[in-house]
């Protein structure tokens, strides 16, 4: 299922906060960041961690194309 992070880049530039401000802030390893860069799956608990940083939704960070 293709999935795309471009809201999540969005936002981030939208707040004035860098992508390894982000890592650090949500505790995401270089690994599963590299995922995110690349529109791969990453797990819920990552993406929960992300929109408690960015006190935003699912929505805000992650489409889906259909």
């Amino acid at each position: 299922m293709p999935i795309e992070y471009k809201k999540l880049w969005i936002l981030l530039i939208e707040k004035g906060i860098t992508k390894p401000q982000l890592r650090k802030a949500a505790e995401i390893s270089p690994s599963t960041f590299t995922k995110l860069n690349k529109n791969e799956l990453v797990s819920m608990e990552v993406l929960i961690r992300i929109c408690k940083v960015l006190d935003c939704d699912f929505g805000d960070i992650v489409e889906i194309d259909r």
